[in-house]
């Protein structure tokens, strides 16, 4: 065996025991809920001891260190509360949010009500129309602020106010959530201060940016959608930040200056509501200036600090204020390779560096206020795994407060002193455990049976091999009759891009149920992450920069080669499949290494990164002109002539993320080559194939490989 190849570690193995005879049904794997591992709906904090969740139409809580469990309130008893003509409505235990430890609110349709514990009844708090979208409640005063068409609007009570009045300007949009195309963390457009107050917003000018056509068929004749699509290398959109006064009815706009074309991210109010601060990118995305201004004259005040890189900076998250000091505040940032957590005051001076080394912090939970010891998941004890974190300000001392192995995230109440941890692993579906915020474990609040105990499940391996210079994790799901002795052909699962993460040390290895009926119906499926994805650092994540395809490629067939050193493996029956950055690499290993795979499913793939948008293309490509020689050798029109075996492309006709002109260009440079292909769409789906028709999905999916494999 080569060098290269051999193992680095086993994780985990599990197998078939002789009891477990059910097999996994193709057309049950979307509706089958018995067959996920089950979770607490809904679990949050109340107050500092009480947590709740609900269960079978019923709000329950528990208080520690009490053992017992207390019905707040069934759902027949908030049917009978709600208004006359609300009643029907409430077919569900809503969605809630505790305004405080005696009453919570929810949202119903455009109708936003509280419920008092003491008094057991409902009121209406505000409401909004109904064609009213991108919905964000102010928790200060229950204000909720929503946009129609391209117009911002806010509810206080039952009074509708306008704020912006540009709906005869095509191409601008106010509040909107896909400001950006929700890169940098991006997920609303509103952004409302600590007291409630005001209002920031952004101001989206498209008008100048290119329509893209796409063809809506639910018409009786089929109607024109445009979308405003900026290509790589073409004009941008252009963006300001708006602040609106509810007390003065004013709207200001803060002055970011020049160029228009920049990028305003991770929003951020002071705790005093008197400035907004801002992550402002340069459109190469090479330079972050962290920028303080005004929030009622919108005024530049200064830049607290500037990051730069050769490849390019990401900024992921707001700045998080320390509680009982405003004038510091918490950063993210990957400078020094890795994201980590720095601690500024604001003047702009860097405090201190509070984590350090080669992991990465995942998610941050926030700081105790009591002794200054800040809360994050992390991948310091495994690149596939989520540890829970405590680290202490004052002088960076780490401690681990997960003590179980697996992928973590963490509820804290609200003083810090407790947490729910809920985790995975290979072996434990889902589970979720009380504990102290110095790690002591108090109770175990639930734990998921195992969904698949009397499935005949095939056995998984989790495991690293190596390419040239560094560990690369993979996971081998077997056929469930496995025997050495025999062949198997092989289906490689390939996703490969940035802020992606296949293999981890969760249920099933991070695999799904349907990786697992392939298995089950006689297939090896493997799945590789390469460099270019997630929480290995940014070196191994940011390495793909202007020739995105490449290392991933030779990642890859580190992994194929591999796969035809072992004696059961099929080596004529190889096949790869995937998803939209996973389409893109499943055709580059299909073009590019012609021969090694007999099938080929690719899924809304990029063809041509000069058609993909602006800020994720420019980002990992840099613009066309700058970067001439990395789109050619990466525009996989240019390999069509090297297509062996059968290839079958899907792709949604109302895809707004990969647009149909990359499979469609694909398909006529074939007939141009002579070369023969399968072709699927599904129409008036988007860069995905959801709901029900996924399953037929799966099914097209199976079948081909049936059909060819």
């Amino acid at each position: 065996m080569k060098k290269f190849l051999i193992f680095a570690f086993l994780l985990f193995t599990w197998g078939n025991i002789s009891a477990q005879t059910k097999t996994i049904e193709l057309d049950k794997i979307m509706g089958e809920r018995l067959m996920y591992p089950t979770s607490l709906n809904q679990l949050q904090w109340i107050d500092a001891s009480t947590y709740c969740w609900v269960a079978q139409n019923a709000l329950i809580k528990c208080k520690y260190p009490h053992e017992g469990v207390d019905t707040i309130l069934r759902l027949n008893s908030l049917q009978k509360a709600m208004p006359q003509n609300m009643k029907e409505e409430v077919k569900k235990f809503p969605q809630i949010t505790w305004a405080n430890p005696t009453s919570f609110i929810f949202l119903i349709k455009n109708k936003l009500f509280r419920y008092d514990l003491t008094s057991n009844k409902v009121e209406t708090v505000a409401t909004f129309p109904e064609e009213g979208e991108n919905s964000d409640l102010d928790n200060a005063h229950l204000n909720i602020a929503y946009t129609i068409d391209n117009n911002l609007y806010i509810s206080s009570s039952d009074q509708q106010t306008k704020i912006t009045n540009d709906s005869s300007i095509s191409g601008v949009l106010y509040g909107s959530n896909r400001v950006h195309r929700n890169e940098w963390g991006i997920d609303k457009g509103t952004f409302w201060s600590p007291s409630g107050k005001l209002l920031a917003f952004y101001r989206m000018d498209e008008s100048m940016v290119s329509n893209y056509p796409l063809v809506d068929i639910s018409t009786p004749i089929a109607s024109l959608k445009n979308e405003k699509y900026p290509m790589a290398g073409t004009k941008s959109h252009e963006v300001t930040l708006g602040v609106y006064n509810l007390t003065s009815k004013k709207t200001i706009y803060l002055k970011t200056g020049e160029p228009k074309e920049q990028f305003l991210t991770n929003i951020s109010w002071s705790p005093d509501d008197k400035y907004i601060f801002i992550a402002v990118l340069n459109r190469a995305q090479n330079d972050m200036k962290y920028n303080q201004y005004d929030a009622i004259s919108g005024e530049f005040i200064k830049t607290l600090f500037e990051e730069k890189n050769d490849r390019y900076v990401e900024p992921m998250h707001e700045a998080y204020f320390l509680p009982g000091n405003p004038n510091q505040f918490i950063w993210q940032s990957q400078r020094d390779g890795w994201n980590h957590l720095y601690l500024y005051d604001l003047n702009g001076k860097l405090i201190k560096q509070i984590t350090k080394g080669n992991w990465v912090v995942t998610d941050f939970y926030g700081v105790d206020s009591t002794s200054k010891t800040v809360y994050f998941s992390c991948t310091k004890e495994s690149p596939i795994g989520k540890q829970l974190y405590a680290a202490t300000i004052s002088n960076g001392k780490l401690k681990n407060i997960s003590n179980t192995p697996g992928t973590h995230s963490a509820r804290f109440n609200t003083n810090f002193t407790y947490c729910i941890d809920q985790y995975s692993n290979y072996t434990t579906p889902n589970e979720y455990v009380l504990k102290q915020n110095d790690g002591l474990n108090l109770k175990t609040i639930f734990s998921s049976p195992n969904p698949l105990k009397d499935f005949a499940l095939a056995k998984t391996e989790v495991f690293t091999i190596k390419n040239n210079t560094t560990d690369l994790y993979c996971r081998m799901i077997h056929p469930s009759d496995f025997d050495s002795t025999k062949k198997y052909p092989v289906i490689v699962y390939v996703y490969g891009g940035p802020h992606s993460q296949l293999v981890s040390n969760s249920w099933l290895g991070g695999g799904n149920l349907y990786m697992n009926f392939l298995a089950q119906e006689g297939y090896i499926v493997f799945t590789l992450d390469n460099r270019g994805t997630s929480n290995r650092g940014f070196e191994f994540e940011s390495c793909i920069h202007r020739n995105v395809g490449t290392l991933e490629l030779s990642d890859q067939m580190k992994g194929i080669e591999y796969l035809k050193t072992l004696p059961y493996t099929d080596n004529e029956r190889f096949a790869v499949d995937g998803w939209s950055y996973g389409g893109f690499m499943t055709l580059t290993m299909m073009l590019k290494r012609p021969g090694v795979f007999k099938v080929a499913t690719a899924g809304g793939p990029v063809i041509d990164w000069k058609w993909y948008e602006v800020m994720y293309g420019e980002r990992y490509m840099d613009t066309p002109e700058e970067n001439k020689e990395g789109y050619e050798n990466n525009c996989l029109l240019k390999y069509v002539k090297n297509l062996q075996g059968k290839l079958m492309i899907i792709h949604g006709t109302l895809d707004p993320t990969v647009v149909w002109q990359n499979s469609l260009s694909f398909i006529k440079k074939c007939v141009d080559e002579g070369k023969q292909l399968d072709y699927f769409v599904y129409p008036g789906h988007g860069h995905n194939v959801r709901g029900t028709d996924r399953t037929h999905l799966y099914r097209k999916l199976f079948e081909y490989y049936k059909a060819n494999l």
